[in-house]
């Protein structure tokens, strides 16, 4: 009789490639940022995006001149176009936080070579986000009247409108993560500071440094404000796309007044914010060498992650359907019957293969 040795599990890849000491990683990366010069294809890509910015610049133009009906706003239909941008935009803002907040407060050490163009994507995001509720309101150079500040005619924001909840929750949102992003950056700005060859560099990066000298007393009032910080944004990921989901949940048009819109918001932005992560992390890897930092590992956590919140989409989306057989309303029946059979059936279908199949 033989018996068969036990199996061990195959270890888990590494989250940095062996090798590399502090002083070499802080090396490769500060060289990226002061001495490698910038690629053509960074350029190529500038000028694409810079495009694509003239071609928003003209829209937006186009929409001040001829009114929010062109996205087919009207007095029955109280969101159009932007919602939709405005959705997707908040929704891929959400990841950096997560990856920086409640990945440290979980003490996961593989966010750390991933948390820094997260941030960043967060803060562009966000900024992205917030140009849509204000373009919604008609004529933007009024935004201020959404904030409640005393003035001589007494006007007040009407805060049963979730334009005035999207408002608080996006610029709360875009503070939050704006200071996170700034304060873990601060060691950082220091080590450019110090490796600098230029004036200019030095003189920047000392500014925004603001004195880090690298002492015990400046690490632990740095870990205490990034930890607060930390325990802050991480509510903030899930309460402020539950606010988004309500301006959709609260409406009463069929296929929108349900309750699984917060955690189902929730779960879609988490999805997405990591396949934007990925879609960044990839290319990024290859371009400047950094597949000794962003391994195998963070690809595989961050699948991971997509594979969970993937299938909690589309438990959302078979509560949607289920919900409106077993609810009775011939609306909502037939509102999921559009989607699934109506003109725009082809999207809705690439839409759940995308998503879950996939």
């Amino acid at each position: 009789m033989t018996v068969e040795p036990a199996r061990t599990p195959p270890a888990a890849p590494p989250v940095i490639e062996p090798g590399h000491t502090f002083a070499t990683i802080t090396d490769k990366i500060s060289a990226i940022v002061l001495r490698r010069r910038t690629s053509r294809g960074w350029l190529i890509g500038f000028g694409i995006s810079f495009f694509f910015l003239l071609v928003l610049m003209n829209a937006v133009g186009y929409l001040l001149l001829a009114g929010i009906g062109i996205w087919g706003v009207n007095v029955p239909v109280a969101w159009g176009f932007a919602i939709v941008n405005f959705v997707w935009w908040i929704g891929i803002g959400h990841a950096g936080t997560l990856i920086s907040a409640i990945l440290l407060l979980l003490r996961q050490q593989w966010r750390q070579s991933i948390n820094r163009f997260a941030e960043a994507m967060t803060i562009f995001a966000v900024a992205c986000a917030g140009l849509f509720p204000l373009l919604h309101l008609g004529r933007p150079w009024y935004f201020y009247w959404l904030i409640p500040y005393p003035n001589t005619m007494s006007l007040w924001p009407q805060f049963r409108s979730p334009l005035v909840w999207d408002v608080f929750a996006v610029l709360t949102y875009f503070t939050i993560s704006l200071l996170f992003w700034f304060i873990g950056l601060v060691p950082d700005f220091a080590t450019l500071r110090d490796r600098s060859q230029t004036r200019p560099g030095r003189f920047m990066y000392g500014m925004l440094a603001m004195g880090w000298r690298g002492s015990a007393r400046h690490w632990h009032r740095y870990e205490t404000a990034y930890l607060l910080l930390a325990g802050l944004a991480t509510p903030l990921v899930v309460s402020v796309h539950t606010v988004v989901s309500f301006d959709f949940a609260v409406a009463q048009l069929p296929g929108w007044h349900t309750t699984i819109f917060p955690p189902y918001f929730v779960a879609g932005a988490i999805y997405s914010g990591f396949a934007m992560v990925l879609t960044l992390a990839i290319p990024l890897r290859a371009v400047y060498q950094l597949e000794d930092f962003i391994t195998t590992r963070h690809l595989q956590n961050m699948a991971k992650i997509l594979l969970a919140t993937g299938l909690i989409v589309a438990y959302g989306y078979m509560i949607e359907a289920f919900m409106a057989w077993y609810g009775g309303n011939p609306y909502d029946k037939y509102v999921i019957w559009n989607r699934l059979t109506g003109p725009y059936a082809p999207f809705y279908w690439a839409l759940l293969f995308c998503n879950i199949a996939t």
